[in-house]
């Protein structure tokens, strides 16, 4: 018997995103989104680079649902891009962009697979941002809620796990502040808090959609990637402390969800920063939700009993994109969100890191550095779970090495090498490690 269990019923999956790996950018009636605008300019992605083509996944979806499903993967996270179903934002909806999604979801039903979709993963429509301004208005929320019912009318008999959005704070800060995501405004404070109020009401408002257009059956929840710490030792006031600043550094963003207002002592020290907020909007947000995703990959601090915080700059190794291994902070993220807010079924839905893979002499691809980072992190998972925390499945990042945004192909996520010159996969040793992980739901 395995040493590390999981818990029967584990769902098993991997993810990506429309931008990432579609490629087709412009293909049967699609609408640019604020990353084909963004790629475009002069110096914001590594080597000029662009998603145009990336994995091509829109035209050999086939072929990688069958690698999925050899891999024993027994559920896809994905995203729908918005501007293939809806190229202006609003309005008129491109039925060959449904066509898509909908033979994508009847793939991964065929191959007895668990589809999750993702109804926005940064890719806004273009016509929304320059027409409309884009998150900093209102109208964009409203719009959201309109593109999420017309997907969830074509897709939801046969999709069960429904996610409206990914990583707010990403769209918000780096889209909005820092600017190095589309779509690229550096923005003062008071604007990117209205960015995150929007985002956050959109969430409400599509959720309301979902549900009206949902069979009774169906789940909803949300993606969002907390900033994360670990206690310095495990004991109660380190974890103390530990939970009180996990709580703090995500309360602007996981409060309104789940206590439907934000965070009384940073709406305070804001001042004229705060948002504007109508009758109404944090109800709204409120909603409830089925389940909560946790995109995690490295912690930001370690923390004392004091409350301190310090980073692991000088302890850790780094991944190559510079991002510290820390194989413990699923355990705690999972059982400080379970803690904290009470959020019933979580997930984890986006785990993984970047390596410079080389494919050998032989072809094949010896990651062993993501198989050991994978095997830390999911023995947390594990302990979670052990612990009673309910977390209920686990999507590897990424199925394919693909599009990194700014990175541009640089940093490798995948599981799978994705030869970028012909596009050829070649599964690599961490997913056929993955594969025996699946199959004894455990290792």
């Amino acid at each position: 018997m395995p040493a590390t269990r999981f818990p029967d019923g584990f769902l098993w999956g991997c993810a990506a995103s429309s931008y990432q790996i579609e490629g087709a950018h412009d293909a049967d009636g699609k609408g640019p989104s604020i990353w084909d605008d963004f790629v475009s300019r002069p110096g914001a992605i590594r080597d000029g680079q662009t998603g145009n083509v990336a994995c091509d996944h829109y035209h050999r979806w086939a072929q990688d649902l069958d690698l999925m499903r050899e891999l024993g993967f027994r559920a896809y996270r994905f995203s729908v891009s918005w501007p293939r179903v809806q190229p202006a934002g609003t309005g008129a909806v491109n039925p060959a962009g449904l066509d898509f999604y909908e033979r994508l979801v009847d793939g991964l039903l065929e191959r007895g697979m668990t589809p999750v979709c993702t109804l926005y993963h940064w890719d806004l429509p273009l016509a929304l941002e320059q027409g409309h301004g884009g998150w900093r208005r209102r109208v964009t929320a409203e719009a959201f809620a309109d593109y999420a019912g017309h997907v969830a009318a074509r897709l939801g008999d046969r999709v069960a796990l429904w996610t409206t959005f990914n990583e707010m704070p990403v769209s918000a800060i780096n889209g909005y502040k820092i600017g190095d995501h589309a779509p690229g405004a550096q923005e003062p404070e008071r604007v990117v808090r209205q960015v995150i109020h929007h985002l956050l009401l959109a969430h409400g408002l599509g959720v309301r959609a979902l549900r009206a257009a949902l069979p009774s059956g169906a789940r909803v929840g949300l993606v969002t990637n907390p900033w994360c710490c670990v206690p310095f030792f495990d004991d109660e006031d380190c974890v103390d402390a530990a939970r009180a600043v996990f709580e703090r550094r995500n309360a602007w963003f996981l409060d309104p969800i789940y206590r439907g207002s934000y965070p009384a002592e940073e709406w305070a020290a804001l001042g004229p920063d705060v948002p504007t907020i109508e009758p109404g909007d944090l109800k709204t947000i409120a909603a409830p939700l089925d389940y909560l995703g946790l995109n995690i990959y490295s912690s930001a601090a370690v923390v004392g009993g004091d409350g301190s915080e310090h980073d692991y700059e000088r302890w850790f190794p780094r991944t190559d994109n510079d991002w510290a291994v820390t194989p413990e902070v699923l355990y705690w993220a999972l059982r400080f969100v379970h803690e904290i807010y009470g959020a019933g079924d979580l997930y984890i839905t986006e785990n993984g890191c970047a390596y410079p893979d080389q494919m050998g002499p032989d072809g094949a691809v010896r990651d062993y550095a993501r198989l050991e980072y994978l095997r830390g992190y999911l023995r947390g998972v594990a302990r979670a779970a052990a612990e009673g925390v309910p977390v209920r499945g686990y999507f590897a990042w990424s199925i394919l090495d693909n599009f990194e945004w700014a990175h541009g192909t640089s940093k490798r996520f995948g599981i799978v090498h994705v030869n970028f010159e012909t596009l050829a996969r070649t599964p690599k040793a961490s997913a056929r490690w993955l594969r025996n992980v699946i199959a004894a739901n455990g290792f």
